[in-house]
């Protein structure tokens, strides 16, 4: 189980493929799917414990028998939802999997995330989560992706900002803005997908969660500024999904924080990426954009599910202008890096990273450091270290902003 506020996911795992019926009962609200071929036993009794008081959606799960041969799950909700009810094929180290997303009727507006206090950072290691069985293998590209339903922005018109010269001598400084400046902070992996994984045991998707944090509070305390997550929790969320998001706010950069990976212990160093249109500029980045880009199938999207607003998003618009804004970021990240780690390349590389497709959001992909090489890997650990990424990714974001001010635009409103 992976309850979050977006959404809350339910997740039974198999040897073969699961035979459902899923059906809504109102008054009050109730989820209730019959598995067929299943007998109630003690395992599938347990499954009711492992629903969280704090879940958002979720009240209680009771397992019961339907008829013979017939295991009947309800889920007990709090609130009005609109769940989805999918199956998954094996893929890594999962095996058959049955994917309940509970999503909300009326989904939460993300500019509520503008209006709420930094969030605390808190430590390396994450609440216990019941759940699947971690990943470790690589699968192949996913076929499509999926969404979750829009949510209404509102907007006000604001004057527009003066181009500011730059003093390379100078660390760069954000001038007081007349609107906010809003920098959506994607921390990579999550959920069920894990991403990477360290010889000592740490799991990408923590250490890109906890340097995203620690992102966010530092660009919250800049005038002018506000960092926006594009998860802020350890769930799954689809690669164009978190494309979604960020226009959703109307965010002004779009950062991807990651921790890359090699067969061999000895890589090592900090690079950025930007998208390419044209291919990859090496193998090595074409690699690494198609294992960024396995998330979807090792998370697990519905791909029954049609958004006409994210094929918008992702087909309607070109991408020559933001890319070469992307370009001129990923720089500016690439130089605050590189003064407090090695690089493992000394140029921004691009590749078609399915992440980095917002058509309007100059976008980047930073992979702070090679989790697979162990002394990395207790540094990406390290509350100091994630700090002084944080702030590296930062310096550079502001250096860019003092040479590209974002233009005057339509921008989020909030009351």
């Amino acid at each position: 189980m992976w309850p979050a506020d977006d959404y809350t996911r339910v997740t039974l795992e198999g040897a073969k493929p699961f035979k459902f019926q899923s059906f809504f009962v109102k008054d009050p609200e109730r989820l209730v799917i019959d598995l067929e071929g299943l007998e109630v036993n003690d395992e599938l009794r347990s499954l009711a414990a492992k629903v969280r008081e704090d879940d958002p959606y979720i009240k209680t799960m009771r397992v019961a028998v339907n008829r013979p041969g017939v295991a009947r799950l309800v889920f007990d909700l709090k609130t009005e939802v609109k769940p989805q009810v999918f199956p998954l094929a094996p893929v890594g180290e999962y095996k058959h999997r049955l994917v309940v997303d509970i999503y909300p009727a009326k989904p939460k507006d993300p500019l509520l995330a503008l209006l709420k206090p930094p969030d605390p950072i808190g430590e390396m290691s994450q609440p216990p989560v019941t759940g699947a069985p971690v990943p470790a293998t690589q699968t192949p590209m996913p076929p499509s992706i999926a969404a979750a339903p829009p949510v209404e922005v509102a907007r006000v018109e604001v004057p527009e900002l003066p181009v500011l010269k730059l003093d390379p001598r100078k660390p760069a400084k954000v001038p007081k803005m007349d609107r906010l400046v809003i920098v959506a902070i994607d921390a990579g992996h999550g959920g069920e997908d894990p991403g990477a994984r360290g010889r000592g045991g740490t799991h990408e998707k923590d250490v890109t969660l906890a340097i995203a944090k620690r992102l966010k509070a530092q660009i919250d305390k800049e005038p002018g500024m506000r960092g926006v997550l594009v998860r802020d929790g350890d769930y799954f969320i689809p690669l164009a999904q978190r494309v979604v998001k960020s226009r959703r706010v109307q965010a002004d950069l779009f950062v991807s924080i990651h921790a890359d990976a090699w067969v061999k212990p000895d890589a090592r160093g900090s690079s950025v990426f930007a998208l390419s249109e044209r291919g990859a500029t090496s193998a090595a980045a074409r690699m690494l954009a198609q294992r960024e880009n396995q998330s979807d199938m090792i998370g697990g999207v519905n791909l029954g599910v049609k958004d006409p607003v994210l094929a918008r998003t992702l087909l309607d618009l070109s991408l020559t202008a933001t890319i070469n804004d992307s370009l001129k970021l990923g720089k500016a990240v690439l130089g605050e890096i590189g003064d407090i780690n090695s690089l493992h390349k000394q140029s921004v590389e691009q590749a078609g990273f399915a992440v980095l497709k917002a058509p309007d959001i100059p976008s980047i992909l930073v992979e702070t450091a090679f989790i697979s090489n162990p002394e990395e890997e207790r540094r990406l650990k390290d509350a100091g270290y994630q700090d002084k990424l944080a702030a590296a990714i930062l310096g550079g974001i502001k250096r860019y902003l003092s040479n590209n001010p974002p233009l005057a635009r339509n921008k989020v409103a909030s009351n």
